[in-house]
């Protein structure tokens, strides 16, 4: 198989916003230098190719794909590889066409919008002496079968050959690998269709290339590794005879061909070559003898059970086994003095390795979470103990009080940082989530606290937390402020925060930060220095943020509003909808859990890496895959036991555009407005562009035509807080934080789901739509669901309209706070656009011209705009 793999063109992609949670972090933040370190690292570990994606809704991506194109042209150790410039937008493959020095390869072009465009594409391709990859993909769909697959093809490759001129060889073929052994007959041959139409199409189409994303065939044994090794070895085996030569492949990850076990080999053969009629159902009954990290799995190790009990206690916090703990726990108080003497002795010291071996990056937070739930186990048994002793509780590295701000019901981040800080021996006191400032206050001081640490997730949060600071101020609360959560930053942190205190304000920007932060803080050694430290480096941030110009020109708002987005809507078709009016809709986790987008989710658990390869890096792969088994264990449980409902609401309404509002109606009395929505347009200059606002995508008043608009608001459960109070009862903190972090996996999910049902069914814009989940995740469909607090439409007040319309609260019970965030924090809402054109878009910074405008719209004081503006507001 060695010799195999040397001949094949190996794509790397973690230069790719889409596929790697690195790589988009450092576009968004502008750290090129180390975005140029992504791909460099790519051609230092064999990537012949590095593909180049941009494609994120807060970028401008023509931009951001110029940019990094122009600096690897200067880096000769990675422009010595070809570069693929990979968009599902020609306006960004373009402009990075005219960037590229060398031979580019273009990522992708197909005739699914029909020839006309196909063509045109290509001879652009070709002026620019670029190869492109060519999906089998045409008017009708995506094709599956060998016929198909090679009929598409051959009508490219003609079209390209014939009347392009294009140079054959510089055409990719993706004849598009599908999984196999889904348990879905029509998909059994889906391997042999690839290896076949590979053979046709090197056999009848001179000089081609064929290519292919290689995990796809293996999707349906995500988390057994040898299995899915196997199959991608046994596959090229044979794709590579019939003449592929190209791929994302990780060569490194392959099984050895011949070394494969033969009763495993025989077995991916018999699914890969679709050799038997139950050759799925052979391949799954073997499977589990393969699972785990060694060719077949091995027998428990119990040999850590013979060493002493000190030993056994540290190896169980390590690894996270609680079968032990009660038995081993109570070994240890029998031979300690005391049972205090069993906490501050070898449970704290394992907890130490834990905390050391989590600091050196040798341990991943859920293995810190699982030892942080065998801590609580062993410490439930010593307590009554402890107790008969009316001892004083083992002392700690400090105290500090937690709490998400009033207003926000986010804490998944929170309760991690909280749960580490705890593993590190700190004294957590968590008052929960939407806590006033006075509650904060007055508890650190009952508490005698050491230190406040403070999370939020939504905008508004960020003005609780400069109230929290300026409270402490006036109230002389000399203690430092932690402040986290996903909308902070340290700028924000410099600016607004720090200097409503003469307290130490520290931004702690992950759960890896905050027990290095905390330990400076408490030290008497430390401490002065750190502060020190902190003042001169927020001065710094606060002088460049007062240097820093705008990265583009803003205009004013009238010329903004000149610009809008417009099309001829005189030509134009608003498709009515197939249900108008308002309903509640359910969904069962079971149909939720096919369209739930994993990426995010070990993002929570802060393993970055895009699904399903996450769980084959070699880094973090085997405790992704670890947290993707658990996670779906709980996932059957919550199914079984119908433990969370998912319910929402959803509603379409007649609506029209007036500048940037849109007038909603009531569906059964057409000239009735029933509610105004209110947008932001975009005011920075747009040479080449629009600026958009999402007023521009439904048909303006004066047009005489009526169109549409959608709402919803989901949740995935109201019963998630309980669920995961009755694990933190428990003492497991592990899945008091899984249930939550499935929780909004699943909410979102459903949002998914949901917007499907209404392009297909309930406004039936595209009835006839067929995309997988990977598709899904990526919108490739026709239309957008932005959501109030989000880029496209950043003012959260807009959430009452939404609730207002659908009578939200009233029919399911979800609420929104006082700052509207939504409750249960797992939750999502937004509206429905069906324009064709529609997209989503960043509105960005605002000036005070459309700041009045808003307001006057609202019906608002400009002091009530600029509070709920000024995260968009231009300095």
């Amino acid at each position: 198989m060695t010799n195999q793999i040397a001949s094949f063109v190996n794509v790397g992609e973690r230069t790719n916003v889409t596929g790697s949670a690195v790589f988009k972090r450092l576009i968004l933040s502008e750290d090129y230098e180390a975005a140029l370190d992504v791909a460099r690292q790519q051609v230092e570990n064999g990537a012949q190719i590095i593909d180049i994606n941009m494609d994120e809704a807060m970028l401008d991506s023509e931009a951001a794909m110029v940019r990094f194109l122009n600096l690897i042209a200067s880096e000769p150790d990675i422009s010595r590889v070809p570069v693929m410039i990979d968009s599902s937008k020609w306006s960004v493959i373009e402009a990075g066409l005219k960037c590229v020095q060398g031979k580019a390869i273009v990522n992708s072009i197909s005739l699914k919008e029909g020839k006309a465009q196909f063509v045109e594409q290509a001879k652009k391709i070709k002026r620019y002496g670029a190869a492109a990859v060519v999906m089998a993909f045409d008017e009708t769909g995506q094709a599956d079968t060998q016929a198909r697959k090679f009929e598409i093809c051959q009508r490219s490759y003609n079209v390209l050959v014939n009347e392009v001129n294009f140079p054959p060889e510089d055409i990719i073929f993706d004849p598009n690998i599908f999984a196999v052994a889904t348990g879905i007959e029509e998909h059994n041959n889906y391997a042999v269709d690839f290896i076949e139409a590979t053979r046709q199409i090197r056999a009848e189409l001179p000089h081609c290339h064929v290519s292919g994303g290689l995990s796809n065939i293996s999707f349906s044994f995500r988390g057994n590794n040898p299995v899915r090794e196997a199959m991608h070895s046994v596959f090229l085996f044979h794709a590579i005879r019939a003449g592929m030569d190209m791929g994302i492949v990780n060569a490194g990850q392959l099984e050895v061909y011949d070394e494969i076990p033969s009763e495993l080999r025989d077995a991916v053969e018999d699914v890969i070559l679709n050799r038997r009629d139950d050759a799925t159902d052979r391949l799954l009954e073997l499977a589990p003898k393969y699972q785990g990290g060694g060719k077949v799995a091995q027998a428990e190790d119990l040999s850590w059970r013979e060493q002493d009990v000190n030993k056994r206690l540290e190896h169980a916090l390590v690894k996270g086994i609680t079968e032990y703990i009660i038995e081993d726990t109570e070994e240890a108080r029998l031979q300690a003095e005391r049972p205090l003497h069993v906490i501050e002795g070898p449970l704290m010291d394992g907890m130490n390795v834990v905390g050391d071996l989590f600091g050196e990056g040798k341990m991943f937070l859920p293995q810190v979470v699982k030892s942080a739930r065998v801590m609580k186990k062993a410490v439930a048994h010593l307590q009554p103990y402890i107790e008969e002793e009316k001892t004083a509780d083992t002392r700690s590295n400090g105290k500090i009080i937690m709490a998400t701000v009033k207003g926000d019901v986010h804490d998944i981040g929170k309760n991690i940082v909280g749960v580490v800080l705890q593993c590190n021996n700190f004294e957590v006191v968590d008052l929960g989530v939407m806590v006033p400032a006075a509650q904060i206050i007055q508890t650190a001081i009952d508490e005698q606290a050491d230190m406040i640490g403070l999370s939020g997730l939504i905008t508004p949060s960020l003005d609780e937390m400069v109230h929290v600071a300026a409270e402490m101020q006036r109230l002389g609360v000399d203690l430092p402020l932690l402040i986290g959560g996903a909308t902070t930053s340290k700028a924000h942190t410099a600016v607004k925060i720090e200097p409503a205190t003469g307290y130490p304000v520290v931004y702690v920007p992950n759960a890896s930060r905050a027990v290095g932060v905390c330990q400076k803080l408490i030290s008497a050694d430390a401490k002065s220095d750190y502060i020190s430290g902190l003042k001169i480096e927020y001065e710094k941030v606060r002088e460049q943020h007062a240097r820093k110009k705008p990265r583009t020109k803003s205009i004013s708002f009238t010329e903004a509003r000149k610009n809008r987005f417009t099309c001829d809507w005189s030509a134009y078709t608003p498709v009515v909808p197939e249900f108008l009016g308002s309903k509640t809709v359910s969904a069962d986790i079971a149909t939720l859990r096919k369209y739930i987008d994993w990426t995010p989710f070990f993002l929570t658990w802060s393993l970055a890496g895009k699904y399903p390869r996450i769980l084959n890096d070699e880094v973090v792969g085997k405790e992704a895959k670890s947290l993707f088994d658990d996670a779906n264990a709980m996932l059957d449980q919550l199914v079984e036991n119908q433990a969370l409902n998912a319910v929402g609401r959803v509603g379409i309404f007649p609506a029209n555009s007036v500048n940037e509002d849109i007038h909603i109606f009531d569906p059964l009395e057409a000239d009735k407005q029933i509610a105004t929505a209110c947008h932001l347009r975009q005011q920075t200059e747009k040479p080449k562009g629009a600026n958009h606002c999402l007023s521009d995508f439904v048909t303006p008043l004066d047009a005489n035509k009526r169109d549409y608009i959608g709402a919803f608001a989901v949740t995935a459960g109201i019963e998630e807080d309980s669920l995961a109070k009755a694990y933190e009862k428990e003492g497991d903190d592990y899945n008091a934080i899984m249930v939550k972090a499935i929780a909004d996996r699943l909410a979102e999910a459903f949002a998914e789901y949901l917007h499907e049902r209404v392009r297909k069914e309930l406004w039936a814009y595209a009835p006839d739509e067929d995309f997988d989940n990977e598709a899904l995740i990526r919108e490739k469909y026709q239309g957008i669901r932005p959501a109030p607090g989000y880029a496209a439409c950043p003012e959260h007040t807009e959430k009452q309209v939404i609730w207002d319309l659908l009578n939200v609260e009233s029919e399911i019970g979800m609420k929104l706070t006082s700052s509207y965030a939504m409750w249960p924090g797992a939750a999502v809402s937004g509206w429905y656009f069906a324009h064709p054109e529609s997209k989503y878009f960043a509105v960005a910074k605002i000036q005070k011209d459309q700041l009045e405008n808003y307001a006057e719209r609202k019906a608002w004081t400009i002091e009530k705009a600029e509070k709920w503006l000024m995260p968009n507001l231009q300095d």
